[in-house]
């Protein structure tokens, strides 16, 4: 627990557990919710082929999670943890530039 704490600069374990339940909530949202829009975006297998149809449902939820991540993270009074994090996972994809 502690190598976790420093690694993240978390200084208690209450935050640990908090970022834990924002990790949850965030991915368990973000799979219920992606079915009915993808439904309200009338994107089904039938009218995409099957493999169009879940590399949009997947894309779809990354975006939405990436989004829920740190609106829960806010919610939970743990904006500057998950703002932070989102900056360093979408370096790592390209989309935001390194601060100098």
């Amino acid at each position: 627990m502690e190598k976790l704490k420093k690694r993240w600069g978390i200084e208690n374990n209450w935050q640990i557990i908090v970022i834990f339940i924002v990790f949850a909530i965030t991915g368990s949202t973000a799979s219920f919710i992606g079915k009915p829009i993808l439904n309200f975006l009338n994107i089904t297998p039938e009218s995409f082929t099957t493999v169009g149809y879940w590399v949009v449902r997947i894309v779809l939820l990354f975006i939405m999670y990436q989004i829920m991540l740190v609106c829960f993270g806010w919610l939970f009074g743990q904006y500057k943890f998950f703002w932070n994090f989102e900056k360093k996972m979408l370096r790592r994809f390209g989309f935001f530039k390194e601060e100098k």
